[in-house]
């Protein structure tokens, strides 16, 4: 595997983790090597203390490692398919932002950052939570390419982000998390 993407990962993962942007076997965090390749996290990966055993290569071609990669493989793929521009992706779970979505058709930030950076953010309701991994992948890339956006925030899920620098991609979900925080602490919502 490509050492620099893995050791990206690495740091990033754990930042986002003591964060409580991804958790103990929840979320994932992916690389793309090629066209045809990325890397991303295992399904039994914990992020604050990823080893290279905790990371795998996958190409387009399904074949056995497949079966022991995250979950959300198959969306991180559709969106590296769909979206040239697509470096770096990570599925995250902040709970502010996750907690805020419930009660919200979309996020208007009262906070300096959040409201110059971000601006109004729609909340992507996926309605049924039953099918939802059988939709996600498609729904997920469409939603991204069509609103040329670089992060999707979807209503009792968490946020799909992709950037071609990690550290933005981290940076724009740590924002919308502040600005979700200072939403709900100050009660501005209403």
């Amino acid at each position: 595997m490509n050492d620099f993407l893995v050791n990206e990962i690495k740091q990033i993962s754990l930042s986002m983790f003591r964060k409580n942007f991804l958790g103990i076997f929840h979320g994932s965090i992916s690389a793309k090597v090629s066209q045809d390749r990325f890397i991303i996290n295992k399904k039994d990966a914990i992020f604050d203390n990823l080893n290279d055993d905790d990371l795998i290569e996958l190409s387009s071609k399904k074949d056995y490692r497949w079966s022991d990669a995250s979950i959300d493989s198959d969306i991180h793929l559709k969106i590296y398919k769909n979206i040239g521009e697509a470096k770096y992706i990570c599925y995250a779970m902040p709970p502010y932002t996750v907690a805020y979505t419930i009660n919200h058709n979309n996020i208007i930030p009262k906070d300096y950052f959040g409201a110059m950076e971000l601006g109004k953010i729609n909340i992507y309701d996926p309605k049924n939570f039953d099918d939802w991994y059988e939709r996600a992948d498609v729904e997920i890339s469409r939603y991204l390419e069509e609103k040329r956006e670089k992060f999707m925030i979807i209503k009792g899920y968490g946020i799909y982000a992709y950037d071609r620098d990690i550290n933005n991609l981290a940076k724009n979900i740590a924002l919308i998390e502040n600005s979700c925080k200072i939403l709900i602490l100050s009660n501005t919502d209403k």
